[in-house]
Parts: C-alpha cells; sequence; structure tokens
C-alpha cells in the first residue's frame, strides 16, 4: 500500500491537537514548589517554615521574593551548607501570621525571582488549613443505582477512626489513603455508597475522628446521605484565579457541569456579582452544553486584586453551586515563561526531554498582548505579530502565539543536551528557561481521551462507533495511519520550518516497531513507514499493518519502539 497523508486534517484542526548552550549564569532551583497543607489553630500563628533554594549553574544567585497574601511574610536567610548540588542553599523563610484567619483554608504564593538566573522567576504554594483538616460535616448524594460519593481531605499527622450510620445500613465509611512524597501530610477518604435495597431518602451517619497530635481535629463529625433519583451535579472547580496584565486582552477559562445523578441536567441560571460592582467577570452557557465560559476582562482596570463569584442555578438536588473568582491585574513587564513551561505539545508533560525537531508549547504571562495568531503559511515564520521564540539564540519557527502559550518548532540543529529557551516581544526580553534536548522523544498524538489519531484506510478514525466521531475498530491487515511528533531528525534531512518533502519521503531508518497488547503479551510488528507528513512541519506519521494475532477490543494498548526509545502507550480499537 503507498504512502497516505493526512487528508482530512486541516492545520487548524491538527493545532487543536497539538494545541552551542548558554551563556554562564546562575540557575535557581527549590527543593520543592508546594508547602503544606499545614493546619494552624484558629487564633494562632502557624510558625516558619522553610523552603531551600539552591544555584545548579555558576556564579551567584541574587534572590528578591515577594507573596501574594498580607499573612504570609517570606524573607530570605543567610546561604549555609546542605546536600544539595553545590553543597550551599539559601534559606527562604516563610513566616505565618495566620492569628486573623477565620477558620477554612487559604494558599498564598511566594514569587522567588532573581533577573539574571536561568529558570526564575519560581513560585512556592503555600497552604494553611485555619482549624485543622477533618471537616466539621459531610453531605453526599447518590443516585440508587450503586453509585458513590467521596469527600477527601489531607491532616498533618495519623488518625485513628470509625464510622457509624443511624440507618440504612453499612453505608458509610473512611480509609487512610497511601501516604505520598511528605510524611507530614496525611490524606484521607469518607465515602457514602449506595449499597442494595437502600430506598430513596435521607440517612444520618457519624465519624468519629479518636486520636490526633493536632487536636482540633478530634471530633464526631456528622454526615448526611440523600438517595435520589434526580440529577446530582458535579463541577470541577470551586475557584478560578486570573493573571494578567494591564491593557491585555479578556481571557477565558472554561468550567464542566456534568451530572452523575439520574434524570437531565439543566441550567436555570448563571449570576455574577464583583466585590466592586464592575462588570469586569462574565460567565455564559450554551444551551444544552456542560461547559460553563468564564471570562475576566481586564479593560479599564489599574494594577490591583478584584474578586467575584458566580452562582450555577439548575434542578440538581445537590445546588445552588457557587465559584469563587480571583482576578490579579499587574503592571505590564516583559513576557515570562513558566518555570518547567516548555513541554513536549503531545503530553504537556512536565520535566520530560525534548526532540529535535519537536513541536514544544511553551506557557507563561504576557507572552504577547494582542490578539492570538496561528501561522498563515508554510514555511512557517519565525515571528508573529511581534513575538519570538529563541533557543540558544536562535530564532524558531512558530505555530501560535497567544498571551499564555505560544507553540513552536524546536530547531532540529539544536544540540543535544541542555538548552535555553526565551521568548522576545516587540524587542524586549523576557526570563530564561532551561531544558532537555534528546535527538527523538516520540509521542503519538491523542484525542477522545486516551485513544490514538489513527485512520483507517476508508478515512474513518480506529476508534469504537458511536464517539461523536466518524469512527470503527481496525480489522486485521489493514494499514492504519497513525500521527505522532517528536520522532527526531529524518533521512533524508528535513528542514526546520519547512514542509516535510514529498519525494523523496523524509523516513526514520531503521523502520520502527510497533507493539499491540500490553506487557510479555504484546505481538510486535515492523512499521511499513515511520517519516514526517508530507507537507506538514513537525507532523510524523506511523503507517502500520494491524497484524492477524493482535488483540482485540475496544481499547487495545499500542506503542512504538525505535531503538531504546519507546513513545507513550495509547489505545485503538482492533476487531
Amino acid at each position: 500500500m503507498g504512502l497516505r497523508t493526512l487528508h482530512l486534517l486541516s492545520w487548524g484542526f491538527l493545532f487543536c491537537f497539538l494545541t552551542g548552550t548558554a551563556n554562564a549564569a546562575p540557575q535557581l532551583r527549590l527543593e520543592t514548589a508546594a508547602v503544606g497543607p499545614i493546619s494552624i489553630a484558629v487564633g494562632q500563628n502557624g510558625g516558619t517554615p522553610t523552603v531551600n533554594a539552591y544555584n545548579a549553574g555558576d556564579g551567584a544567585l541574587n534572590l528578591t521574593v515577594a507573596s501574594s497574601a498580607a499573612w504570609l511574610v517570606p524573607s530570605v536567610g543567610a546561604a549555609g551548607p546542605c546536600d544539595q548540588p553545590g553543597g550551599s542553599c539559601i534559606p527562604i523563610l516563610l513566616d505565618l501570621q495566620t492569628a486573623t484567619l477565620e477558620k477554612d483554608s487559604f494558599t498564598a504564593i511566594v514569587s522567588v525571582t532573581d533577573p539574571n538566573a536561568v529558570d526564575a522567576p519560581q513560585s512556592i504554594s503555600v497552604t494553611v488549613q485555619m482549624g485543622g483538616g477533618v471537616p466539621d460535616q459531610a453531605s453526599f448524594f447518590v443516585a440508587p443505582n450503586g453509585s458513590s460519593d467521596v469527600l477527601g481531605f489531607q491532616t498533618n499527622s495519623a488518625l485513628s477512626f470509625n464510622t457509624a450510620t443511624a440507618s440504612g445500613g453499612n453505608w458509610l465509611s473512611m480509609a487512610a489513603l497511601p501516604a505520598g512524597s511528605f510524611d507530614f501530610v496525611r490524606s484521607f477518604e469518607i465515602t457514602a455508597q449506595h449499597i442494595q435495597g437502600l430506598p430513596e431518602g435521607s440517612y444520618n451517619g457519624t465519624v468519629n475522628v479518636t486520636n490526633s497530635a493536632f487536636q482540633p481535629d478530634i471530633k464526631a463529625v456528622p454526615v448526611t446521605l440523600q438517595v435520589t433519583s434526580q440529577p446530582i451535579a458535579v463541577l470541577n472547580a470551586a475557584a478560578l484565579a486570573y493573571r494578567v496584565a494591564e491593557g491585555s486582552l479578556p481571557f477565558d477559562k472554561y468550567l464542566t457541569f456534568n451530572n452523575r445523578g439520574l434524570g437531565v441536567l439543566e441550567i436555570s441560571a448563571i449570576n455574577v456579582t464583583t466585590a466592586d460592582a464592575g462588570t469586569w467577570l462574565t460567565a455564559e452557557n450554551t444551551a444544552g452544553s456542560n461547559l460553563i465560559k468564564v471570562t475576566a476582562n481586564p479593560e479599564g482596570l489599574a494594577a490591583g486584586e478584584f474578586t467575584g463569584s458566580i452562582e450555577i442555578q439548575s434542578n440538581a438536588v445537590n445546588g445552588p453551586h457557587a465559584v469563587e473568582v480571583a482576578l490579579v491585574v499587574s503592571a505590564q513587564a516583559g513576557p515570562t515563561i513558566s518555570f518547567g513551561g516548555v513541554v513536549n505539545n503531545a503530553t504537556f508533560a512536565r520535566g520530560e526531554e525534548l526532540p529535535q525537531g519537536g513541536i514544544i508549547a511553551l506557557f507563561g504571562q504576557e507572552l504577547t498582548l494582542r490578539a492570538s495568531q496561528w501561522a498563515a503559511q508554510v514555511p512557517l515564520e519565525r515571528e508573529l505579530d511581534g513575538v519570538k521564540v529563541f533557543v540558544n539564540g536562535q530564532d524558531t519557527p512558530l505555530y501560535f502565539t497567544s498571551y499564555g502559550q505560544i507553540n513552536f518548532q524546536l530547531p532540529y540543529e539544536t544540540p543535544v543536551g541542555e538548552a535555553i529557551v526565551q521568548v522576545t516581544r516587540d524587542g524586549q526580553s523576557g526570563n530564561r528557561t532551561s531544558i532537555q534536548v534528546v535527538p527523538a522523544a516520540p509521542r503519538m498524538l491523542t484525542f477522545l481521551g486516551n485513544y490514538a489519531i489513527s485512520q483507517n484506510p476508508d478515512g474513518s478514525y480506529s476508534v469504537p462507533a458511536g464517539l461523536g466521531v466518524n469512527g470503527r475498530p481496525a480489522r486485521t491487515d489493514e494499514v492504519v495511519v497513525i500521527y505522532a511528533i517528536g520522532f527526531g531528525p529524518t533521512t533524508p534531512a528535513a528542514a526546520t520550518g519547512a514542509g516535510a518533502p514529498t519525494d523523496p519521503l523524509a523516513r526514520i531508518l531503521p523502520s520502527p516497531t510497533a507493539f499491540f497488547g500490553s506487557g510479555l503479551a504484546s505481538v510486535p510488528q515492523v512499521t511499513d513507514f515511520v517519516g514526517l507528513s508530507p507537507g506538514f512541519v513537525g507532523l510524523y506519521q506511523i503507517n502500520v499493518r494491524i497484524p492477524g494475532n493482535a488483540p482485540r477490543g475496544d481499547s487495545v494498548p499500542l506503542i512504538v519502539q525505535m531503538g531504546a526509545v519507546i513513545s507513550n502507550s495509547v489505545v485503538i480499537a482492533i476487531e
């Protein structure tokens, strides 16, 4: 079978899925980027926890710190010995002046800055739980179909506990979750489970916490359960936070409002209020959609902090639902790349090595103050509306620019090892951040969860029918075409930013192997072709014949291996 290219995907459709080294300089590292949650008794201050910073580069760090909240007062201490690279750390002292805070959970951000350091600024998230982590009460809603509802919380010590129900049987339970990276943070879950034969109605129970090193956590927690056949709404967030520059464009975020109960969930009203009575906050929902678009518009706002709230009214038995909104408007500054914000555009996983020629996503603030821009031609331009991205001082081809995200191609010529990325906006240079470059880091593109973007010979996608796209399972002996990024340099070599050639085709040699199935039972199949998709920049396609002994099912695991390098794991449907 001849090479079949990406006929059905336009550049815009594709972007929905793809949505020498540096000069010597200090390089900022933090031992941790998150502190807490720390349980503190109401009316008391919380002490002074410390986060160590250290230099992974040359020269010396010159740190300044600032807090987003008055109750968190950071300062920089004197350098001293530690077990980090270089043997010296700079302590960042976090003075928790929490005596005036009411009972609730609070989070503040400490910005750690050094204008001369690579990988700066960085931030430390600090969370305190005034009055402790154990909830005062818990309310659960379940449908009469075996469903459950879960409330999670964290404490700073182990707990002894038991549960009891006043009626309805053994529907209430609590469990300690496995310990995470920090021994002083313990996670727990309270679960209400519908049990067979439990009719609709309300039921009561109690969670008794009988032992804790933090006295306020020792309590009897009243629990209510409502078994109902009405809709039960689930909102994906209880708070939204925006940070934008003065004069920038409106910024959108989205809430999902789903039904885990019975019946049809319907939104009846969305009410928006702001503390300053301003009109900077809006929220809207398209009829029949579970998405709510929430827009913060900084037009006319001076630098400062603004708060608002959204109330979603519906026919859900557990409504209405409230969302707190915080907007921070800052004075305009240069473009800023978030720490760890330069990532593979297929997975967006922080800390991954990035491939030569790869399609890269860069996240940050004030990357542009104008409207989003898409590449309009191939070869790709290296400047879009005044925005450039440099890797080791070389400007790169751009797919897309916006206030908070840029997509660019990492040049094939970038040497393997550490590289430095920097954005300029209208000639103003931003901060510098480091990445690790490798020859290849193949990643198959996905949609509909973890399904590969894979097309059958008839143009349908290799997914089960009924998922809202033209899909059917792949069949044995068919050649499917799977789309991917990050396979690295080809034979013959492709030019950075240019559309891939048709004659000769830009191939990966020797041809990689696809593995269908899991573990030792997986079935290997040498690919017919892996290389750049003709006419596209940085997009690869994998042509592979479905072997006759491949596993069958709606979600067959698939990986691709080239030498010692293994791709991400995805699934396809095979019948």
